[in-house]
């Protein structure tokens, strides 16, 4: 079927969806996002999904115009019209319309999106055989220039990293914060398993606290395998048994080469498809 998209109180085709070019989330990417997968026909997550969008919304002191529940409503009715057993939301909320300028208060009310529709980041045959990936030379914005666990519309610094892996001939790459440690991918958090321990970056190390990736660790918890959310540099990942990455668009997928070093024995590994398989069973309870 067509995406179906919501805008402001009224229902669009995709070839019909438009917003304002006015609008600051278009003119200076004022705004924040969710990406929510839909499994047999529910969003995946929404409660936590709606948490962070209003910690971001908060936090840059952006005032959704509708109330939780709406939001929920809109969801639960897009699903239906869009007739899906599996898909994806992107929750968007702008800062809405105003001037040439970047005066929030001449933005008398923020706009909200709901686009209804399918997501595909990586090829089948990458979640069969694992992701080549390599670190990106642009490191992260950190917090002290800007929070990244608000999931904010400026994706400038993550499309950067994602042309330099495009460029070396990879899918995805790894932020490096500037100190050198490992904080995330482009668009996924990164885990590496070593001695049968599940490790991943922790969250103040400056990355976007995934909802699938705090899903995965509480997988990993329940099969009680060792977790432990910590600084890692690049021969963390060089010397991993095994890698992988997780994110709404990416669900869950191996990585069996990082800058051209093998990892383990180039193929996804045995906790990985563990945890693969508790994911996919979790997602359709």
């Amino acid at each position: 079927m067509m995406a179906t998209v919501w805008i402001d109180g009224a229902w669009y085709a995709k070839s019909e969806a438009k917003v304002s070019v006015y609008d600051h989330g278009l003119l200076y990417g004022d705004g924040i996002f969710e990406g929510i997968r839909i499994y047999g026909g529910k969003a995946f997550m929404l409660d936590g999904h709606l948490d962070r969008l209003f910690d971001g919304a908060k936090a840059i002191a952006l005032e959704i115009p509708l109330a939780r529940g709406e939001i929920e409503k809109i969801v639960r009715e897009g699903i239906e019209r869009e007739g899906k057993d599996d898909g994806y939301i992107r929750l968007i909320v702008t800062r809405g319309v105003g001037d040439l300028g970047i005066n929030l208060r001449l933005c008398p009310r923020a706009s909200v999106i709901a686009i209804f529709d399918d997501i595909s980041l990586y090829p089948r045959e990458s979640y069969e055989r694992g992701l080549a990936v390599v670190t990106a030379p642009t490191r992260r914005v950190q917090g002290d220039v800007w929070d990244p666990r608000v999931k904010s519309l400026n994706y400038l610094n993550n499309v950067l990293a994602k042309l330099e892996a495009q460029l070396a001939g990879c899918a995805e790459a790894v932020f490096l914060n500037r100190e050198g440690y490992v904080t995330e991918c482009t668009g996924d958090n990164v885990f590496v398993v070593k001695g049968g321990a599940l490790k991943t970056p922790a969250p103040w190390l400056g990355l976007l606290e995934g909802i699938t990736r705090n899903v995965v660790l509480e997988l990993a918890r329940g099969l009680g395998v060792p977790v432990e959310e910590t600084t890692m540099t690049r021969f963390d990942l060089y010397t991993a048994d095994e890698c992988f990455l997780t994110g709404s668009g990416a669900e869950l997928i191996a990585v069996t080469s990082i800058d051209g070093r093998r990892i383990g024995d180039g193929k996804p590994g045995p906790l990985t498809a563990r945890l693969l398989a508790s994911f996919s069973e979790r997602v359709r309870s």
